[in-house]
């Protein structure tokens, strides 16, 4: 029986008026973006993470440090498509991701097929194996109070 790994990724951004808003690899237009060394993708990061994770190779801040000029504003696809690259190296191989994004704008399920046809383009596996669920905090704690967004992602 071939070995199971899984792992959880997590991420989260402040939103800033400056940026364009990408979520799990998709532009939503009109919405305010969020702060990051990268395009502050958390879906992408977070699915990242999760990636890292299962293969015991670390986080995205050890990969992709918020120091390192060369990968300033690399966009979440590229880093989730760089990290699919090194955990392969590593022998791991993604079978299926189920993501959550958090936040109370913007509205997730008219873009929830885009998201889970790209991430599943990044992931290298059918986007019948992508699950991209969203939740409102409804005014609790950063999230709901408007300032940010954040992204769980577990993977297998």
């Amino acid at each position: 029986m071939p070995e199971t790994r899984s792992g959880l990724g997590f991420d989260v951004h402040r939103f800033s008026e400056d940026r364009a808003l990408w979520l799990g690899g998709v532009r939503f237009e009109g919405e305010d973006g969020l702060v990051g060394h990268s395009d502050g993708d958390v879906v992408c990061h977070a699915v990242a993470d999760a990636l890292l994770g299962a293969a015991a190779l670390g986080d995205v801040g050890q990969h992709f440090p918020d120091t390192a000029t060369e990968t300033a504003g690399i966009e979440g696809r590229a880093l989730l498509r760089d990290v699919v690259a090194k955990v392969a190296l590593a022998g791991y191989v993604p079978t299926s991701v189920d993501a959550t994004v958090i936040c109370d704008r913007p509205a997730i399920d008219p873009r929830r097929a885009e998201m889970r046809e790209e991430l599943a383009s990044c992931l290298r596996i059918g986007a019948d194996r992508v699950s991209v669920k969203a939740t409102r905090p409804e005014g609790l704690g950063l999230a709901g109070d408007g300032v940010g967004c954040l992204a769980i992602a577990v993977i297998a």
